[in-house]
């Protein structure tokens, strides 16, 4: 546990026990600093860390007190954010044209030199990757004959065991039959999509949707349709089948789990009924499951594949979000167009290096796969608290933030005459990355909303970044 999150855990004892009262100011960020002879900095994140608790909460030029309990006369002031509000775009298929803008945010964001709000990736630093190379160390040393037929689709027998497994573990079902390894989770979406639609058709997202998706879309020459999402249920299913009925719709692609970048989680009655509406009309959904391990709740959340009956969901996941990036191991479970995938598999790019993926199957083997996981999702629901009462505190009046259930983004909406492409060049200056909201639609709609990466460890480096950013959203508020 780190030096924050004890002192925030002594300071929420004493207000439980009654030695801080209700409306009682606690000692200034520099007395606390001074008598625990700590830094203030880690002051400053325990009382952010009980400020998102809701049990303290700070004022203007007075300092921290602890929160006064709900009543009449107070709820207006402790009153919470006001909600992210249901998506409205067009039902109007576009040309998506989305690849030189995001490949050279990507670019900017993946400096080294620049601090990381806009990455895509999750901090690598508390991966296994070292356990893991040395798995693939041994292996390389067992076998001096590799081949391509080694490789071939569907993938590795031994890594594909342990993917049903896993699915087993988290109670799901899964049939070892159905699974194709794949380079990570991008090409599982691009095969998936290719095998269900061709170009030209017209492909129904969420909306704001994952980028990803949409470079799938642009990649194959077909259409982008995105559909009014609400930042707690998902997408739309009413606004979804009045789109099916009234015009030709290939294929859905949808995050039901941790979605990029709102961050909610579907409740399982939509996911039941989204299921049931494309399947009557016979439309596959592509099922993108990045962050389904990276859950913050007390279970696994269930996929859309669960429900699935008639092979109509195609399931895509890697292992690039929860153990390494490097290898670029991931999977497909494509339902009915299973034998189409691994076809376009062989096609696209022949194989999936078997060193990869028995290094991986010998980690979910040998290794805490789970104790890993435990320690990132307490560590990214901390760190959500975390950075979600920065945004409150220190951005213009009027920014609403999502409420993520899982996986390590946090979706911001600043006020509307705010341009978030503004916004990012002038972060960049100071070298500082966000992702700017125009990467997640075909259209303006996101113009004023920003995605921020909260994986990385919370320090004065980011600390300092993110207030940057506050005060020059204001800037561009005031201009």
């Amino acid at each position: 546990m780190n030096l924050y999150e004890k002192l925030a855990d002594e300071i929420e004892d004493l207000v439980r026990s009654g030695v801080l009262l209700p409306g009682e100011r606690v000692p200034s960020v520099r007395q606390m600093s001074q008598h625990r002879k700590i830094s203030i900095t880690t002051v400053i994140r325990a009382y952010v860390l009980l400020e998102s608790r809701g049990v303290l909460e700070s004022r203007p030029q007075s300092g921290y007190f602890v929160r006064q309990k709900p009543s009449q006369e107070n709820k207006a002031r402790s009153a919470p954010q006001p909600p992210l509000q249901k998506t409205h775009p067009l039902p109007v298929s576009t040309q998506v044209d989305m690849s030189r803008l995001v490949l050279s945010t990507l670019r900017s964001i993946n400096s080294h030199e620049a601090v990381p709000l806009g990455s895509p990736y999750p901090d690598a630093s508390p991966f296994p990757l070292q356990r893991i190379s040395k798995y693939a160390n041994i292996i390389v040393r067992r076998h001096h004959h590799w081949s391509v037929l080694d490789d071939l689709p569907p993938g590795n027998p031994h890594l594909i065991r342990q993917i049903a497994r896993r699915y087993m573990e988290n109670g799901q079902s899964a049939d070892p039959g159905e699974i194709i390894i794949t380079v990570g989770a991008t090409e599982a979406l691009n095969l998936c999509l290719q095998a269900v639609a061709k170009p030209g058709d017209t492909i129904a997202v969420e909306s704001p949707t994952y980028y990803a998706f949409l470079h799938a879309i642009e990649r194959l020459g077909m259409r982008a349709l995105e559909v009014p999402t609400h930042p707690r249920d998902g997408i739309d299913i009413e606004a979804l089948a009045a789109i099916m009925d009234s015009q030709p719709i290939a294929a859905c692609m949808v995050m039901p789990n941790f979605q990029n970048p709102l961050g909610f989680q579907m409740p399982e009655h939509r996911k039941i009924e989204l299921v049931r509406v494309l399947t009557e009309r016979q439309i596959p959904v592509i099922e993108n499951a990045i962050y389904n391990e990276l859950y913050y709740g007390e279970s696994h959340p269930t996929s859309l594949k669960s429900y699935d009956s008639s092979g109509m969901v195609l399931h895509c996941s890697s292992f690039s979000k929860t153990l390494s990036s490097a290898y670029r191991v991931g999977w497909a479970m494509p339902g009915k167009y299973r034998d189409l995938v691994e076809k376009y598999k062989f096609l696209n790019t022949l194989t999936t290096s078997s060193i990869p993926q028995l290094a991986i199957a010998e980690y979910l083997i040998q290794d805490g796969y789970d104790h890993h996981l435990r320690r990132i999702r307490k560590s990214y629901a901390q760190q959500a608290s975390i950075m979600t009462a920065m945004v409150q505190r220190f951005f213009p009046s009027g920014t609403i933030t999502s409420q993520p259930m899982g996986g390590y983004v946090l979706w911001v909406e600043l006020p509307e005459w705010i341009d978030s492409m503004k916004l990012y060049h002038l972060a960049l200056e100071r070298k500082i990355t966000i992702g700017p909201g125009y990467m997640f639609s075909t259209t303006d709609a996101y113009r004023s909303c920003i995605r921020l990466n909260y994986s990385y460890p919370w320090s004065t480096e980011i600390e300092a970044a993110l207030i940057t950013v506050g005060q020059l959203a204001a800037s561009c508020e005031r201009s």
